[in-house]
């Protein structure tokens, strides 16, 4: 391996039964004077997290503002709320609580805060962040990764575009994990979250250069323990054990680590999502289900080893007479897979029936998203895209 790679990953990690409630020695570690407390839906409130974690902070001497009402797939409209509500208070600490939307809605809060201009142009990427306000999490979805990784994605709801801005800059301080937390989650989240959690690790492994071996072997336990678990969770929705497993499978699976040594992976299926999202608002993690396998098949081809490695491997299937057979073979257990936990493998099981004008408006949002193109396992452009979308769509048309 000649080239050159870098790791960092320097959340702490505090996870186990009961861990939130070291949230306020955690944030008084940081030195901060003041801390926003964001977090989502009317659930924080129901479930009572959000009072034991209001005093905890008040017990700890901890001063502090709220604001809630982050949606999934986050909107630029909070982040903006969020920044002017930090500056009126003085705030330079902010404390995530929740899923992957919280906190990248915190991450957007923070780069607003510490950077000139409007936040969004980064996340169109007409510029790039000098600097982030910290921020951390009390995780309670396991799915995004989000409490450990250097990315965050916002929606902006004016125009429709679903963006991800990228930086080191972001990473949390910490992130508390507390598997008990994610147990009040719909069934349909936790499976969401667990397709989510999944591609993160499929994005790095269809990668366009080679990979280093123990990366995979990484990888494949994450995948597999995630698949193994996921099952156990579709039948059984208060294992402990198993929302163990994934949700510290979901922050390995995007901080860094399934991707070392190779070009960072394909990340086609997120982007194209990402169009999904926007357009239609639909669960991330299973508008991730729905198009994989059309794009599969559209770029298998291309690099057979990567696929029929992965049918091998990771789902385990017998080998086809050719190599193509094989890779074919492991796109259909995977879409077996997603079947198996309830979620789609096309639009019109996501529940969504795009035009064809629609379509197109998608694939050039994601080409355009890109700087023109997509992908690493077959550089794919407008056309390209449009195909795919059209692949996916197919159910709608029969």
């Amino acid at each position: 391996m000649s080239n050159i790679f870098g790791y960092y990953s320097p959340t702490k990690v505090v996870f186990g039964k009961d861990a939130h409630l070291q949230v306020a020695q955690l944030i008084k570690e940081q030195g901060c004077k003041k801390v926003l407390l964001h977090y989502g839906s009317q659930s924080a409130k129901k479930t009572g997290l959000l009072d034991t974690i209001e005093n905890c902070l008040r017990e700890g001497g901890v001063d502090y503002v709220e604001l809630g009402g982050v949606v999934p797939n986050p909107r630029l409209g909070k982040v903006y709320e969020g920044i002017e509500l930090c500056r009126k208070e003085g705030v330079d600490f902010i404390l995530a609580v929740g899923g992957g939307s919280t906190i990248d809605s915190a991450k957007a809060i923070a780069y607003g805060l510490a950077n000139e201009g409007d936040v969004w142009d980064l996340y169109r990427h007409v510029k790039h962040a000098t600097a982030c306000l910290p921020v951390a999490s009390v995780l309670t979805i396991a799915a995004a990764g989000s409490e450990t990784s250097n990315g965050s994605v916002i929606t902006n709801e004016k125009t429709g575009e679903k963006r991800a801005y990228d930086s080191d800059l972001s990473r949390p301080k910490f992130a508390i994990m507390n598997p008990e937390l994610t147990m009040t989650l719909p069934d349909y989240q936790t499976q969401s979250g667990c397709v989510d959690i999944l591609m993160h690790t499929m994005e790095r492994w269809f990668s366009g250069a080679p990979c280093m071996e123990i990366t995979d072997r990484v990888a494949a336990a994450v995948l597999k323990t995630v698949m193994e678990n996921a099952k156990i969770l579709y039948k059984d929705p208060k294992n402990y054990a198993a929302r163990a497993e994934v949700m510290w499978s979901g922050s390995i699976s995007h901080n860094g680590l399934t991707g070392f040594g190779n070009d960072g992976g394909d990340w086609t299926c997120h982007n194209m999502e990402h169009e999904l999202g926007g357009m239609f608002d639909v669960a991330h993690g299973a508008g991730l289900a729905a198009v994989w396998g059309s794009w599969a098949r559209y770029v298998c081809k291309y690099n057979l080893p990567r696929f029929v490695k992965y049918a091998l491997h990771v789902m385990g299937v017998e080998p086809g007479a050719t190599d193509e057979e094989t890779a074919l073979r492991g796109i259909e257990a995977q879409e077996d897979f997603y079947r198996s936990i309830g979620m789609p493998t096309n639009l019109k099981e996501l529940g969504v029936a795009p035009t064809e004008e629609q379509m197109h408006v998608m694939a050039k949002g994601c080409a355009e998203a890109g700087g023109g193109q997509q992908g690493s396992i077959k550089v794919l452009y407008e056309e390209d895209l449009f195909e795919i979308y059209k692949l996916a769509n197919k159910e709608n048309e029969a």
